[in-house]
């Protein structure tokens, strides 16, 4: 371990005692969920099942889905194995407690403590490790380490940013990175990225697999869509999706025209509904009629003729309006660090997306898009209401638009295969016992 390690190690430590306090100022906030605080501590809020177990983490939304396929493949292809997913985000467990399937559940990440990982281990002890994209944290890497659990890397994404933020603390990253018994990098500019990481051996480099290409459409409720399309009563339906602080209004004003004088709609889907009230008053100071999805049996429980804005501040339904939309806004690309979000979510569901510029967290998945012609980027506002407009104007080219979409989501159904085929050495029952390599060690000798 390097001496930055080490000093990082004692810092952590030293945390652990205002830890709770700090977490109750979150929680406060919104930021974490005050009944399941000691998870965050390493306290399991539930029991270990007997069996093998995989623990796989991934920081919030976007990662815990993209793992969904391998967790629904792992468990129908071994019926006694145990899934563990943690993740640091409330609405991420919100949207898995409605996703997991049996004998897989969720906790809270611990925080990165010597005492909160020791307690998180030792109760949970998996059988294998498995970290999604890149949320690395030096003490749960080195507790994993000092238990002889193999730990593993997929859908590992480094931005160039980050890479060079590393070249500081070289070594310590280097140490850290080299303890993966696998890493499948997302993209290719992560791939050599990490390549220059771990060194020029790289014996433990994979593929390239990005768990953001592979997925099931987002579920379907078929009753309540019905009922959404009487609603809405044959109007066009533009769909934000997953929008955040300050994007509700960005979008809005830019389709405002269309909005008024069209008699189009526009559903907005807040990535965090617990603002949701926030967002409506300051639509409305806007001067547009907004609807409340979640104020049933209020006077904003259904949309008139003259609503412009249906704010669906809800959890698990972005499926349902998905298949409602005649055009779908990707959001997270209209405000700054978030970074975009995933626009297979609505190309699976045979829809194209319309996006802003920031887009770093999805640049392969999107310049995929654009290259086929199943997405539109724009640069502003008024550029977004431009092209909202001309796409209205012209249905027969925002249906090829869609027909590619579906079809290049459809082309990325083999990364799950890869997944799965490099992930299976390594699982309980599968991965050689120390005895058994020093067997081998022997034969060959």
């Amino acid at each position: 371990m390097t001496l930055m390690l080490r000093l990082y190690a004692a810092a952590m430590q030293a945390f652990h005692a205002i830890a709770p306090n700090l977490l109750w100022h979150r929680a406060a906030r919104n930021k974490e969920d005050p009944a399941r605080l000691n998870e965050r501590l390493g306290i399991a809020g539930k029991p270990r099942p007997d069996g093998p177990m995989i623990w796989l983490h991934g920081v919030s939304v976007g990662e815990s889905l993209s793992a969904l396929p391998v967790i629904n493949q792992l468990l129908n292809d071994y019926p006694d194995l145990h899934i563990l997913i943690t993740t640091a985000t409330t609405t991420s467990a919100e949207i898995l407690s409605q996703r997991l399937p049996e004998r897989a559940v969720h906790q809270y990440a611990p925080l990165d403590t010597p005492q909160a990982v020791t307690k998180f281990l030792d109760h949970w002890h998996p059988d294998l490790a498995v970290f999604i994209e890149s949320d690395l944290w030096p003490n749960q890497l080195k507790g994993l380490d000092q238990r002889g659990i193999t730990r593993l890397l997929i859908s590992a994404r480094i931005t160039a940013k980050t890479h060079q933020g590393w070249q500081n603390i070289r070594r310590s990253m280097q140490s850290l990175l080299k303890g993966f018994a696998l890493i499948l990098p997302q993209d290719s500019g992560s791939d050599q990225r990490l390549r220059d990481m771990v060194g020029t051996e790289a014996e433990q480099m994979g593929p390239l697999a990005n768990l953001k290409t592979i997925g099931a459409p987002l579920p379907d409720d078929a009753q309540k869509r019905e009922t959404l399309e009487a609603l809405f009563a044959g109007r066009t339906v533009i769909l934000a999706a997953s929008t955040h602080l300050t994007e509700e209004a960005y979008i809005a004003t830019a389709l405002d025209d269309i909005l008024r004088q069209t008699g189009a709609l526009l559903v907005i889907v807040p990535r965090h509904p617990v603002r949701a009230e926030a967002i409506r008053l300051d639509l409305e100071a806007l001067g547009f009629r907004v609807t409340q999805r979640s104020k049933l049996g209020s006077k904003l429980d259904s949309p008139s003729a003259e609503t412009h804005i249906y704010l669906a501040d809800t959890l698990g339904e972005l499926g349902v309006f998905f298949r409602l939309a005649d055009m779908v806004i990707m959001a997270g690309s209209f405000s700054e660090k978030i970074g975009g979000h995933n626009p297979l979510e609505a190309a699976r569901l045979g829809k194209a997306v319309i996006t802003g510029p920031d887009l770093y967290n999805w640049d392969a998945v999107y310049q995929q898009m654009f290259d086929a012609g199943a997405a539109f980027r724009v640069s502003g506002r008024q550029e977004l209401g431009f092209l909202a407009q001309g796409l209205i104007d012209n249905p027969a080219a925002l249906l090829d638009a869609h027909r590619i979409a579906q079809a290049l989501a459809q082309r990325e159904a083999g990364t799950l295969d890869t997944v799965m085929a490099h992930l299976k050495p390594f699982l309980p029952g599968n991965a050689p016992s120390p005895d058994d390599e020093s067997h081998e060690a022997a034969d060959a000798a």
